[in-house]
């Protein structure tokens, strides 16, 4: 990303797209995660709104341009991050960005229910930039609390502006447009306080920047803020500022710079715990500041949102509760995705009939028609029947639980879990969204700070099922497990199947991360701040569009893309072959000795590995197999499928095993691509290949001679 003066006017440059336009100001929006800064970002720039990936990052960014005064603004949504002093992709870019990337004027929104907390970030803000203006968002939650802020005197203390919001309120955005244009314009000059350090600090710092004035590239109202990083000796952000203002600290001596300090100024850095003493005094200035400015009262809502907690975070509750919003969740998908995906299938193939008489009138040679339609076409389609509907369900619920502040919730029951095989508890969260899809599960590892439990995360992301994989398993927990009932029973008994088995997915989850932990991934687990936000009324519209745009979409059109050369490659192997047995049975009759000792056959092994590129076409390719088909066979009647699958040998035996290996078997194509993406390498890509898989055989394998001895 980059911002480039030229004359009067600025010109923003996405580093992953062609958008470019003029602004005449540039606004940079920070803040904490759950502070409702992305809500203020959407109402201010409405549908005006762009997203990419920053400039060598694989952290998301949003920006956009909204008018006020005849003057355009460009909003740059910085990610949301709890601090600026540490290394993980969401502060490097924050920092990077505040400090490097000369916004006119500096946003950070606070949330007004946690204000003591939130300063934090506030306070590591000025030592960067002057032109900060302090947004305290939230302020109804607030009220409903009982909290009431003074943010006349706030901002006396602080020395910046201080603008009150209630993030859906236009007249409270309206007065922050406001504050932020007169900055621009000079009208407002923000003098920032400085958290003043216990002398020793202070005197270290004051020694350090007289050594800076050999630099005349950096401006002087950061020599407080390098000394500090300097003498801290972190190095992640020490080249930042080398490469940013092309600069070489090696000519500082730092090693003497702390020497002296040490020996002059009688404060040894190396000795004394230099992060913790900064940290001390700056929450220390926070406590003094809400001290003053914060009043309470008792308030309903507050204790009502302590009596949730108690119960949806509880030892005793709070597993359990999570477990049934989660079989919900499923059953409501399951349920509701039946009719439209059956619809859906029924569309498309009176579109492919179309298509099939159209290409033999117009007198398309029989082989090419086949290869388009029923390989091509009928691949597609299958996908988009069988994928949408759950997708376009699944994702609302899940940005429901989202918004109503319960994912929070769930990390922090399962934190535990995770701490103990040496990852963070955010892994959940990102879990949570690998069973809409395991590539949106990878892609959401972002949020975890350390590379080593972000990579264990990524790698372990497929041991739960996306929704590809929901329609097929509760195919076959509906015909072998609970054909005995009937109605409302028999989907109940179907979905609490797949719940255990999904189950057994994320215990395979923590045993595997733990393993990693302790071999090729060691490691300890690292401590992360973990906000539980007050529960909020959901926005219904917003979560439909935000799901249904930025989840269900971006990952269809993602499995689209590969599920096109797939259907050609399948119609391929179906037709080509020697002696009148195509290449698709001469795999499965090679694979079908190492089937049978997983309790399955090579038919069933076979779809698996030709159903890589999308998980939804395994069930219709398995069904292609036994009736002797070329191209993918569309049979909605489970009565059908039962009598196909039992007449080729299928017993509760081969059910238990298909079901297992469908959690835990390989990602499909989508999903290696977001790992091969997100952890820029190939090599651990085969690595989240292989775990599940390895997994899964062993686990087959065992329930089948464990079945074979004792039955």
């Amino acid at each position: 990303m980059s911002i480039n003066s030229s004359s009067s006017r600025k010109s923003y440059t996405s580093s992953d797209s062609t958008f470019d336009e003029n602004c005449d100001y540039c606004i940079a929006l920070g803040g904490n995660p759950n502070v409702g800064k992305s809500t203020i970002f959407n109402n201010l720039t409405g549908m005006h709104q762009h997203t990419g990936n920053w400039a060598g990052k694989t952290v998301s960014n949003a920006t956009g341009f909204c008018s006020y005064l005849n003057k355009k603004f460009l909003l740059v949504d910085i990610p949301g991050t709890y601090s600026i002093m540490s290394n993980s992709q969401e502060e490097q870019i924050a920092r990077d960005f505040i400090c490097f990337g000369n916004p006119d004027v500096t946003i950070i929104v606070v949330d007004a229910t946690c204000l003591e907390r939130q300063l934090n970030l506030v306070f590591q803000a000025m030592e960067i930039t002057k032109n900060i203006v302090v947004c305290v968002n939230l302020l109804d939650e607030a009220k409903k609390k009982g909290i009431h802020i003074d943010l006349k005197l706030l901002s006396k203390k602080l020395g910046v502006p201080v603008v009150g919001t209630i993030a859906r309120d236009k007249k409270t955005l309206n007065q922050l447009l406001d504050v932020t244009y007169k900055i621009c314009i000079g009208k407002i000059k923000p003098n920032p306080i400085q958290v003043n350090y216990n002398d020793l600090i202070e005197n270290c710092i004051s020694y350090t920047s007289s050594k800076l004035l050999v630099f005349p590239n950096i401006p002087t109202y950061l020599y407080r803020w390098i000394s500090l990083k300097l003498l801290d000796d972190e190095p992640v952000i020490i080249n930042s500022i080398e490469n940013n203002y092309d600069i070489n600290f090696d000519v500082l001596n730092v090693r003497e710079i702390k020497e002296y300090c040490s020996s002059t100024l009688n404060y040894n850095v190396k000795i004394n715990n230099f992060k913790d003493d900064v940290v001390s005094s700056i929450v220390c200035y926070a406590e003094s500041i809400c001290n003053d400015v914060v009043t309470f009262k008792r308030s309903s809502n507050s204790s009502l949102d302590r009596k949730l907690d108690k119960i949806l975070t509880s030892k005793k509750f709070g597993i359990p509760i999570m477990l049934l919003f989660l079989a919900l969740i499923f059953w409501i998908t399951i349920v509701g995705a039946n009719y439209p995906s059956q619809l859906l299938s029924d569309f498309f193939a009176f579109i492919q009939d179309k298509l099939l008489t159209f290409a033999s009138n117009i007198g398309t040679p029989t082989w090419l028609s086949d290869m388009l339609i029923l390989g091509i076409y009928q691949t597609l389609t299958w996908i988009i029947a069988v994928m949408l509907p759950p997708m376009a369900i699944f994702f609302p619920l899940f940005t429901f639980l989202e918004d109503l502040g319960y994912l929070p919730r769930i990390a922090f029951n399962l934190d535990n879990y995770f701490k103990k095989a040496c990852t963070s508890g955010k892994q959940m969260i990102t879990m949570c969204m690998g069973f809409g899809c395991n590539a949106c599960g990878v892609t959401g590892c972002r949020i975890i700070d350390s590379p080593r439990e972000r990579l264990i995360a990524i790698l372990t992301n497929s041991f739960v099922p996306c929704n590809g994989r929901y329609p097929f398993l509760i195919t076959i927990a509906t015909i072998f497990i609970a054909s005995q009932f009937t109605g409302f029973g028999a989907s109940l008994l179907a979905t609490l199947s797949v719940v255990i088995v999904i189950i057994l997915g994320i215990l395979m989850s923590l045993i595997i991360s733990k393993i990693l932990s302790h071999t090729i991934l060691k490691g300890i687990p690292s401590s992360f701040v973990l906000e539980l936000p007050p529960y909020r009324k959901p926005q219904f519209g917003k979560i439909i569009v935000r799901s249904i745009l930025d989840r269900t979409i971006f990952v269809l059109g993602r499995a689209l893309a590969v599920a096109a050369p797939a259907g050609l490659v399948i119609w391929l192997f179906a037709n080509i072959g020697f002696n009148g047995v195509s290449l698709l049975n001469m795999i499965a009759n090679f694979l079908n000795p190492f089937a049978q000792l997983m309790g399955l056959d090579g038919y069933i092994l076979t779809a698996f590995i030709f159903g890589i590129p999308a998980n939804e076409i395994v069930l219709p390719l398995i069904l292609m197999c036994y009736l002797g088909g070329n191209s993918l066979t569309n049979i909605s009647d489970n009565f059908a499928i039962s009598s196909i699958l039992m007449n080729n040998g299928w017993t509760l035996l081969t059910a238990i095993n298909v079901m297992l290996f469908t959690v835990l078997h390989f990602p499909c194509t989508t999903t290696l691509l977001t790992i091969k993406k997100e952890s820029g390498s190939w090599k651990w890509t085969f690595v989240a290949f292989l775990l599940p898989t390895v997994c899964g055989i062993i686990l087959c394998m065992c329930t089948n001679l464990v079945f074979n001895l004792f039955v």
